[in-house]
């Protein structure tokens, strides 16, 4: 079996995974328009009509804004937490009973021949969650609005095959910028973001053998740039002695425009 993944979109204006094997198509979040959702699965090949179900890490628009609407119009089943439940329907609307569905925290659910695993995480949501999507021996974690990575969080999604890693700010660049202070250290806390050399310190630190792909996910659109956090990610990367292009590759991602469908 072989599991296909794109990165959707990806920033502070709308997130969205997409992963698939012969027997299931899922998304992870649905932060666009219902219309921009449809443009994006099109950019790899697919139609909403081709998802089996949406699954959800937290309430927060940029990962919510076109669920209820895809949802809705497509009667696609919706995954979440309790509390997330509880705290996205202002966002998204009622969506049909038939159609939702509890995936607790910290717990493994079976998507046709995918476990997928939850996990928690500390960010200013309800009950904010994100994925490791495990194919046999092979592994693909989404780990993106966080305010710090745990020591129990690197040592669940440790030698994964790809990380969709946030490097959401440079510090200087938002310590610089026009966002008032109580936005800034909202940003900077422990329920917050974590920054490019955030990111990459942690990576650093969980990366192994098997590891090949990086995806660098939801940069800030005022307090961050793909080179910068390219750059600034692989300099902590070739630190510990990896070379760029030979022992693993750095991706963009792009608010707009799908990534490459490729395989774990």
């Amino acid at each position: 079996m072989t599991v296909h993944y794109s990165v959707l979109a990806s920033g502070s204006t709308g997130n969205s995974l997409y992963v698939e094997t012969e027997q299931q198509r899922l998304l992870i979040d649905c932060g666009l328009s219902g219309k921009k959702m449809i443009e994006l699965l099109a950019q790899i090949g697919h139609k909403p009509e081709d998802i089996d179900a949406i699954l959800v890490t937290h309430e927060h628009s940029d990962h919510v804004k076109g669920l209820g609407v895809f949802a809705r119009r497509f009667q696609t089943p919706v995954y979440a937490n309790e509390k997330t439940w509880r705290a996205m329907t202002t966002v998204t609307g009622d969506i049909p009973e038939d159609q939702k569905f509890e995936f607790q925290a910290n717990t493994i659910k079976k998507f046709g021949n995918l476990d997928i695993e939850s996990f928690s995480v500390s960010h200013d949501a309800a009950d904010p969650m994100f994925y490791i999507v495990h194919d046999d021996d092979r592994k693909l974690t989404l780990l993106t609005d966080l305010g710090y990575v745990s020591e129990h969080i690197k040592g669940l999604i440790r030698d994964s095959d790809a990380y969709i890693m946030e490097a959401n700010h440079d510090t200087e660049m938002l310590m610089m910028g026009r966002y008032p202070w109580s936005v800034k250290r909202r940003i900077l806390g422990d329920t917050g973001h974590i920054s490019n050399d955030e990111s990459g310190i942690a990576l650093t630190e969980v990366l192994g053998n098997r590891t090949k792909k990086i995806y660098l996910a939801h940069l800030s659109r005022d307090n961050n740039m793909k080179e910068l956090a390219r750059m600034s990610v692989g300099q902590k990367l070739e630190s510990v002695g990896l070379k760029m292009g030979r022992d693993l590759s750095l991706f963009d991602t792009d608010p707009e425009h799908a990534t490459q469908l490729t395989a774990i």
